[in-house]
């Protein structure tokens, strides 16, 4: 059963890879041939300020992703003998996380323009 599974899967994967490389029809151009460096132009000065918006959005994204792992085992951990224990614990780290984005975004810190 295991060397099925195995077998399914190694197949499926090459041919997933096979359809990625013949599917997309390539048309470059200018937009799609400059590289892209973490939202400034890489053809211009290096010596020009960073915004740390660009951070601001990265840390929110590693935080929420973050959530998201740590959420994950809750359907398994709520086999165990405590299982409000687990719901308690997961309901204060989404309520701390909800009220630091609340915050953010009442202080404008989600704001690009301003």
């Amino acid at each position: 059963m295991i060397l099925l599974i195995v077998i399914l899967a190694l197949a499926l994967s090459v041919i997933l890879t096979i359809i990625s490389f013949w599917l997309p029809q390539t048309t470059p151009d200018l937009e799609k041939l400059s590289p892209y460096e973490c939202g400034f132009d890489p053809l211009g000065s290096a010596r020009l300020p960073f915004s740390m918006r660009f951070f601001l959005v990265a840390i929110l994204f590693l935080l929420f992703d973050l959530e998201i792992a740590l959420l994950l085992p809750l359907p398994w951990a709520s086999q165990l003998t405590s299982p409000t224990t687990t719901i308690l614990w997961t309901s204060i780290i989404i309520a701390l996380l909800t009220l630091g984005l609340i915050y953010e975004w009442a202080q404008g810190g989600l704001e690009w323009a301003e």
